[in-house]
């Protein structure tokens, strides 16, 4: 069963390690900030200055004036810092940032990502994506593993308009979590009730599977 996007974001969660400053990219990775486990310190980082997001806000909680990239409301974990842009994006174009999360259309077995427009579609741009993507060196993607008409995601060749080049080493998909090596996708876990044959039949880039593909674990 394909995974929800709350699992992709718990998922996506597991990831992180105490003391990161992860970035989180629009949609399906901001709410990787609701699955941080309670005894780990992650600061979020924003692109618009923010460096501390909490969790989204209950209703009472709401401030107008305190949003992140994507200007949805957000809260603030204690020790939270506000700041210009211009610093925000020092600090991703610097190598500060520990863990990068984004959304994509596309990802290719060449670790290429198209991520910020689709031809003849209004999207709502770039972003700091491309900062984003030459800034950090641990990447990881959460997306649809194909479109709603059947067409895979991960393909052996972009089509789209890159964001980055050879920049991604990690994908999470509703079917399954792959690494990039080695101009293959290396299939290391899979939903829960989904079969490998399922994800190969769905993957039209390279897929190297391994002997042994465990599910994933969301205890």
């Amino acid at each position: 069963m394909a995974l929800t996007r709350d699992q992709l974001a718990q998922r996506v969660a597991q990831e992180f390690r105490d003391g990161y400053y992860v970035n989180l990219g629009i949609g399906i990775p901001t709410l990787a900030a609701n699955f941080i486990p309670k005894n780990m310190n992650v600061m979020l980082q924003s692109e618009n200055g923010l460096l501390g997001m909490g969790q989204f806000p209950l209703d009472e909680e709401v401030d107008a004036d305190l949003i992140n990239a994507g200007k949805q409301t957000v809260t603030m974990v204690p020790g939270a810092a506000i700041f210009s842009s211009a610093e925000s994006f020092a600090m991703i174009r610097g190598g500060h940032v520990d863990l990068t999360v984004l959304g994509a259309f596309e990802v290719d077995c060449e670790g290429n990502i198209a991520s910020y427009m689709i031809p003849g579609k209004l999207i709502k741009g770039m972003g700091g994506a491309m900062d984003l993507v030459a800034g950090a060196d641990n990447i990881i993607v959460t997306m649809m593993h194909a479109s709603k008409s059947g067409e895979s995601k991960l393909r052996t060749q972009c089509s789209l308009p890159l964001t980055g080049k050879g920049c991604i080493k990690r994908v999470l998909t509703d079917l399954a979590l792959m690494d990039i090596e080695g101009g293959k996708f290396i299939l290391r876990e899979r939903a829960p009730g989904v079969t490998v044959e399922e994800i190969k039949s769905r993957t039209e880039g390279a897929l190297l599977i391994p002997d042994h593909v465990p599910e994933m674990s969301f205890a």
